[in-house]
């Protein structure tokens, strides 16, 4: 049954980093540092990770500083503050990784009240099915079945600082069911996993000139998941939750009447532990030995949030020597997102993006595309993911969402309302 449970923690995992592949095209294994090259950071519930509105979803996953939405609360609490309607709701839906299996389905649900022009209040729930798991016995009898699942439930508050600036914070429960209490050899009873985090957030914005044109800019960051670590047994180790800073940018030109494009690119760096480089000689049954590289991952929340920034075990930049670059391969652990909007009369969006991460951090590259159509009451995205690389699982996948504006609504039912003379 162990095998069993590391299979379903690996497709948890696969989630966000996709079956990818090194530079030289071979399949990433965990610590594989031939040549101290490839070294990705994997965490626990990587569903906090994915981008789950196909608004963002269009902009290669960049979404921490454009004009706030429904869907603000995963990408930068903070928005909500200068969010312009008094209250509205999303739905998304996303068949994920359909190239690989046929049954996970991510979901999520968000929507925000403002209580005043200087506060909004906001919930969300993201939530995340791995598929159909037949649970086996070692001569291939069916024991039972289970069908692996995890959510959060957030709920989120902004204020206006000022005029131009904003501050956000979210709290979030995490619930990871991977293996429905079944008991794990070596390990004892299985249970799901739990946590509680917080998000901070903050966000800027200010009316500017681009040449003739007017303009608005926005700058945010987001510190997100910054909670307790998880564990699926009680022996076994406790692992980290995708902490996560992003920061970024974004332009809105309002090019005529009719026409406006947004320019938007993010930065993220995940604030968990790097994996150092062990000695495996002599390291016995354990695979592990002495670190000689790098810093220890079991480290406490704090220490290796701060510790991220510096713990990785270097790229080799001499092979004679073995002198290693700690700051070459932290610069490697940042992944970009950038995005691009075009809305013609507030009514018809085309949007497109690109996401890299190195390939030797986990080799996810993709562009993106979607459109949006918005109508009164209710608007409707959809995004479409473009793997560079052929036959990968993250091929194909779509995002759908549908938002719905109570403003809208309200000013549509007293058009429709007759005048009384």
């Amino acid at each position: 049954m162990k095998s069993l449970f590391t299979h379903i923690f690996t497709l948890s995992v696969l989630t966000l980093i996709g079956f990818n592949h090194a530079e030289a095209g071979g399949p990433i294994g965990t610590n594989q540092l031939a040549g101290g090259n490839v070294n990705t950071i994997t965490t626990a519930v990587p569903l906090l990770m994915i981008s789950p509105d196909a608004r963002a979803g269009a902009m290669g996953d960049a979404g921490v500083a454009t004009t706030p939405d429904a869907n603000s609360i995963h990408w930068n609490p903070a928005k909500l503050a200068f969010i312009e309607d008094d209250m509205g709701f999303a739905v998304s839906y996303t068949p994920w990784l359909r190239a690989l299996v046929p049954d996970i389905n991510l979901a999520y649900l968000s929507g925000y009240k403002k209580i005043d022009d200087q506060q909004t209040i906001g919930a969300s729930l993201l939530y995340f099915s791995l598929g159909n798991i037949v649970f086996t016995n070692i001569v291939g009898e069916v024991t039972g079945e289970f069908n692996p699942n995890e959510f959060a439930f957030d709920v989120a508050y902004a204020r206006k600082l000022g005029d131009q600036i904003s501050g956000g914070i979210a709290m979030r429960y995490i619930y990871s069911n991977l293996t429905g209490g079944y008991y794990i050899e070596s390990a004892g009873e299985s249970k799901p996993g739990q946590s509680i985090a917080a998000d901070l957030s903050v966000f800027y914005t200010d009316e500017v000139t681009v040449g003739e044109k007017d303009a608005t800019l926005g700058l945010g960051m987001n510190i997100s998941n910054i909670g307790a670590k998880i564990s699926y047994t009680e022996t076994a180790d406790q692992d980290f939750i995708p902490i996560n800073m992003r920061l970024g940018g974004a332009l809105t030109i309002n090019i005529d009447e009719y026409n406006t494009i947004m320019f938007a690119g993010d930065i993220n760096k995940l604030l968990v532990p790097t994996p150092p480089v062990y000695d495996t000689a002599g390291a016995g049954n354990s695979g592990q030995g002495n670190i000689l590289y790098g810093k220890d991952p079991n480290r406490s929340i704090v220490s290796g949030m701060f510790g991220s920034f510096s713990d990785a075990p270097g790229v080799i930049i001499n092979s004679e020597t073995g002198e290693r670059s700690v700051f070459r391969e932290e610069m490697r652990e940042l992944t970009y997102s950038a995005g691009v909007e075009y809305w013609y009369d507030g009514q018809f969006a085309i949007r497109a993006g690109y996401f890299y991460e190195h390939a030797t951090k986990g080799a996810r590259k993709y562009f993106t595309l979607g459109a949006g159509l918005k109508y009164n009451v209710f608007g409707l995205d959809f995004a479409y993911l473009i793997p560079t690389s052929a036959r990968h699982p993250l091929e194909n996948t779509l995002r759908f969402s549908l938002v719905f504006d109570f403003e809208g609504f309200k000013e549509q039912a007293s058009s429709d309302t007759p005048s009384v003379e």
